[in-house]
């Protein structure tokens, strides 16, 4: 995992750094300035005009780092040094003082976009994530004008006027990349933020890892090798009853489809065993769509009405496309009062709870929602931007004792212990209908097996979002949620190759 720190524990690690490696500030700067250099001359080429837009503080000194590591590599450099009324940083007078041979001016009446005519590149370094409040004055006016220019934008460690720990007004850099250091910032993952950060993707600075392991932080961002290891071989002599046997409950009249999702994805999951229970009218479609999984039929033909009456599960997952009918609200009741494990809830299970409140304290602890946004708000409440969205994740998973899975770009998982932690897998492609049925047979499927809450949450939606790359590496645009399930052996196989 990679913990995402706040802007006040970024400058703390800057400094740990400083004192402990020991490295001389500019020097750190220097390193900092050769990482994004490297990352900039395998994207463009030398022919391409680059303006560099610096700050008076420490991003514009990594401004200023870049602009002649750049220049000294045969590319063409414009640097505008916005002048304000802030006091220039140490590191940033030294840069300065190190620019040679580069075409260097200083912006400090009113700003216009035609200062940056001709550039195909402009590299936003004005300020940094130590930024506390909005841009005013010709700061803001740069921006303002930086925004207007038709060429890439790229911002170096975050947006020029983005704050890194809550919401942000005013100008802002719209970047089309955003290059940041060592570790993302929160802000990255909000999708009010998408417009402004861009493609973000992390460079390796060499910052103290002692320091990043030692300080807490309840943000943490999903990487590949935490996956792995979460992952259990399979003992060679282990058979069907060693991986669980699963109760899903899905479907109605009309939203059969829903079931079959479920189920393919709970199979693909590697559970031992599957049951589903379906009304009368689906009995044909899960015998003919999933021959795996065992069929119980219920006594209504339309509906969800009656739960088994032995319900000796591993695990039970309840919601794809089961309908709102009272008698299934009833019957969703029956079975929170009966079954003490946890539980995989989505879809119409959740609307039911959203209308039905009271059920929500009946949820057996260590369950998993899996709400979309619009589900999620009609049983927490509402919120005006994503830091209050987070808040109230973190405080309505910490109420029922459950993980919540926030779906979306970036999936947010939250723990009762008060850590959210973003997924890292999945694309635009899979904003489809079904995929989030997808997402609930695997959890289910994943539960089933043995594996924590948490462990269930962190590994299905993973691979729920690498089974969607890997599909749409052949085309993100007419993807289908069936192509996730046939991404599900191939998104296995790529984790427990390493």
């Amino acid at each position: 995992m990679l913990k995402i720190l706040s802007a006040v524990q970024t400058k703390d690690l800057d400094q740990f750094t400083i004192e402990h490696e020991p490295i001389a500030p500019i020097d750190l700067m220097e390193r900092a300035c050769h990482a994004f250099t490297d990352w900039y001359i395998q994207h463009f080429q030398s022919d391409k005009k680059t303006g560099i837009v610096c700050g008076p503080g420490n991003n514009g000194g990594d401004g200023l780092g870049i602009a002649r590591m750049l220049s000294r590599l045969g590319y063409s450099v414009n640097v505008w040094v916005v002048k304000g009324d802030l006091k220039e940083s140490e590191s940033f007078k030294k840069n300065l003082e190190r620019i040679e041979g580069i075409r260097l001016s200083e912006i400090s009446a009113d700003a216009n976009r035609e200062l940056f005519d001709g550039c195909h590149v402009i590299i936003d370094a004005l300020f940094g994530s130590g930024l506390s409040r909005p841009l005013e004055g010709i700061f803001s006016q740069v921006v303002s004008c930086i925004n207007q220019t038709e060429a890439i934008r790229i911002a170096v460690d975050i947006p020029s006027g983005l704050l890194a720990d809550s919401p942000s007004t005013g100008e802002i850099v719209r970047a089309d990349y955003t290059i940041s250091f060592q570790l993302p910032k929160l802000a990255f993952f909000f999708p009010e933020n998408h417009k402004w950060v861009g493609h973000w993707l992390l460079v390796d600075i060499g910052l103290s890892n002692v320091f990043i392991e030692s300080v807490y932080s309840g943000n943490y961002f999903i990487t590949e090798n935490s996956i792995k290891k979460i992952i259990r071989p399979r003992d060679q002599f282990s058979h069907k009853g060693n991986y669980g046997h699963a109760l899903l409950i899905a479907g109605s009249h009309g939203k059969m489809g829903a079931c079959i999702l479920a189920s393919k994805a709970a199979l693909r999951s590697g559970v031992g065993l599957l049951t589903v229970q379906v009304p009368a009218c689906g009995y044909s479609i899960i015998q003919t769509s999933a021959p795996e999984a065992m069929a119980f039929v219920d006594v209504s033909e339309n509906h969800f009405s009656s739960p088994p009456e032995d319900l000796n599960f591993s695990c039970i997952g309840i919601g794809p496309g089961i309908g709102v009918d009272s008698e299934t609200a009833k019957a969703l009741a029956k079975i929170l009062k009966q079954f003490k494990k946890p539980m995989v809830i989505d879809a119409d299970g959740l609307n039911i709870m959203a209308t039905h409140r009271e059920l929500l304290q009946l949820i057996p602890e260590g369950s998993i929602l899996t709400p979309h946004p619009k589900e999620f708000e009609r049983m927490a409440g509402h919120w005006t931007n994503d830091f209050e969205k987070l808040k109230l994740l973190r405080t309505f998973s910490a109420q029922l004792k459950c993980i919540i899975v926030l779906k979306g770009a970036y999936t947010s998982i939250a723990s009762p212990e008060g850590n959210v932690f973003f997924n890292s897998t999945g694309n635009p492609g899979m904003a489809t209908g079904g995929s989030g049925d997808v997402l609930t047979g695997l959890l289910t499927g994943i539960l089933a097996q043995g594996y924590s809450s948490q462990e269930t949450a962190l590994l299905g939606t993973y691979l729920h979002g690498l089974a969607g790359d890997l599909a749409a590496s052949e085309s993100s645009k007419n993807l289908i949620a069936s192509d996730i399930i046939q991404g599900i052996p191939s998104a296995y196989r790529k984790l427990n190759r390493a």
